[in-house]
């Protein structure tokens, strides 16, 4: 009591860090997100700020392990792991997901900066080739993005599997890529009078039986954008 240092005290310290991080790449690990997330999507419901999370899949990952080793796959991965840390903020929360897989809590987040931080994060990817025994890997990964507000109070576990079903979406459009809910989706809690003021706003007199246009959202994103 009343020590500076106590080796006890640091060990435990120590002990806890290691729990709860990766030991490849320095990321928190599965554990420490699902705590994370919970603890993130409980303070949206108190604050009204959002959340948003990204899981993040390398492409091909299997090629460079059967072509390169498992050596060269850990490269890989702890490259990204350098990546991410720093096409993020520090205030984001970052965790090796499983395998080639990664989730990236974004705490406090608007719609538009997260698209934002997803984008470069996928193009920092692209961007970065492995240099190793003088070859040039070219790593790419896909990412999908899913978001919780006040008009989306979804539990964790909803959160997680739209995030998944939205990764699944970019490797099906072809890889390399982000994707994320249509603008639409978000609209939900829009009132009618709210959209039919809207309409007369921007849609015009000559097209006040058809408002479907009005609220389609946006595409999904991909590098062709």
């Amino acid at each position: 009591m009343g020590e500076t240092q106590c080796p006890i005290v640091e060990e435990v310290v120590q002990l806890r860090q290691q729990v709860i991080t990766d030991p490849l790449t320095g990321l928190f690990n599965v554990r420490y997100f699902r705590t994370a997330l919970a603890q993130e999507l409980e303070r949206t419901e108190r604050t009204l700020l959002p959340t948003a999370l990204i899981m993040l899949d390398l492409d091909h990952f299997k090629q460079v392990n059967d072509t390169w080793g498992h050596e060269v796959g850990n490269l890989v991965l702890q490259q990204t792991a350098r990546l991410i840390r720093d096409s993020t903020r520090k205030l984001d929360i970052h965790c090796r997901y499983g395998g080639e897989e990664f989730a990236i809590i974004l705490p406090s987040t608007e719609r538009p900066l997260a698209i934002q931080v997803a984008r470069r994060l996928c193009e920092n990817i692209a961007n970065t080739p492995l240099q190793c025994d003088g070859h040039t890997l070219n790593i790419t990964a896909s990412l999908g993005l899913a978001l919780c507000d006040a008009s989306h109070p979804w539990p964790a576990d909803r959160l997680l599997n739209e995030a998944d079903k939205l990764l699944y979406q970019a490797k099906h459009s072809g890889r390399n890529q982000v994707c994320y809910p249509p603008l639409a989706e978000n609209l939900s809690a829009v009132t009618s009078a709210e959209k039919d003021l809207l309409h007369d706003l921007f849609g015009g007199a000559d097209h006040a039986d058809d408002d479907s246009e009005d609220f389609a959202g946006e595409e999904f994103f991909s590098e062709e954008e």
